[in-house]
């Protein structure tokens, strides 16, 4: 199941994305949830699970504008660093012993096809295509055997990276407002059983850029949602984004970055892709 969130008419709202449209949770379960995190903070109501694949739906998907997954402003959003070898290899770091983290902050996320902004203070526009992990079940101190039963699905993020501010302060080149997207959707953890057999590819401006399976990916997943949740309570809706394959843009020859006009997309098999348009911050 495809879960987003979405404005519909100008409002903020939530629901599931079928082939032939949109339902609308915030709608229909008006009262019982207040979001799509709301549907992992309390158990799912039954008919969700019928909406998914019966009955008419509320709207076209062309009529949807779209969020973040997790549009909350209290979201946490812990992201790896040199997750994958290749990465490691391309950025000079020796193999890592346990997972180098940082934290994205929710005003520097926007929803697909959205535009993300490059930073009128810097012309060094990264992109870094990574895989989601979204928590549905919160706990401490949970076990690397029990992990998985607390993930409620996978999307994608496009960690944008402002690489001269990432030199002095990784919170900064990683926290510009809108210069980095996380969607279109959750896909629900039942439909991808062997996440490992994920394959996130990159474009810019339909040219490769990354192109990694996800089994390239350093950590366990249910090693690194333990290793997280011994340092602090993870939270339903708290997202873990993986980290990013080889191929970034800083690290190339000559180097490629971002500019007003490309068009990013990242494509996730299982997910889908999230598409965002790159603007300068001075055209807003």
């Amino acid at each position: 199941m495809k879960l987003a969130s979405v404005r519909l008419h100008g409002k903020p709202t939530f629901g599931i994305v079928r082939e032939d449209g949109f339902v609308d949770l915030g709608a229909r379960l008006q009262g019982r949830c207040a979001d799509l995190i709301g549907l992992f903070e309390s158990p799912m109501p039954t008919d969700v699970m019928q909406w998914a694949t019966e009955g008419a739906v509320d709207a076209r998907l062309d009529q949807l504008e779209w969020l973040p997954v997790n549009p909350r402003q209290d979201m946490r959003m812990f992201a790896l660093g040199w997750a994958y070898k290749a990465h490691q290899l391309e950025a000079g770091k020796e193999d890592l012993t346990h997972p180098n983290m940082f934290s994205k902050h929710p005003q520097s996320l926007v929803g697909h096809e959205q535009p993300i902004v490059r930073p009128r203070v810097s012309p060094k526009f990264d992109f870094e295509g990574e895989v989601a992990l979204v928590i549905g079940r919160g706990g401490r101190h949970i076990s690397a055997a029990q992990a998985m039963a607390h993930v409620a699905g996978y999307s994608i993020v496009m960690d944008g990276s402002v690489r001269d501010y990432q030199k002095h302060s990784v919170t900064a080149g990683k926290n510009f407002d809108a210069s980095s997207a996380f969607g279109p959707w959750m896909v629900t953890a039942d439909e991808i059983p062997e996440p490992k057999k994920m394959v996130l590819t990159t474009r810019l401006n339909g040219e490769v850029m990354q192109h990694s399976g996800f089994d390239l990916m350093a950590w366990d997943l249910a090693e690194l949602v333990s290793y997280i949740s011994d340092i602090c309570t993870l939270l339903p809706g708290d997202v873990i984004a993986t980290g990013t394959p080889g191929g970034v843009g800083h690290r190339r020859d000559p180097q490629i970055f971002m500019k007003a006009g490309d068009v990013l997309e990242i494509e996730v098999s299982g997910i889908g892709i999230l598409r965002n348009r790159v603007v300068d911050e001075a055209a807003l």
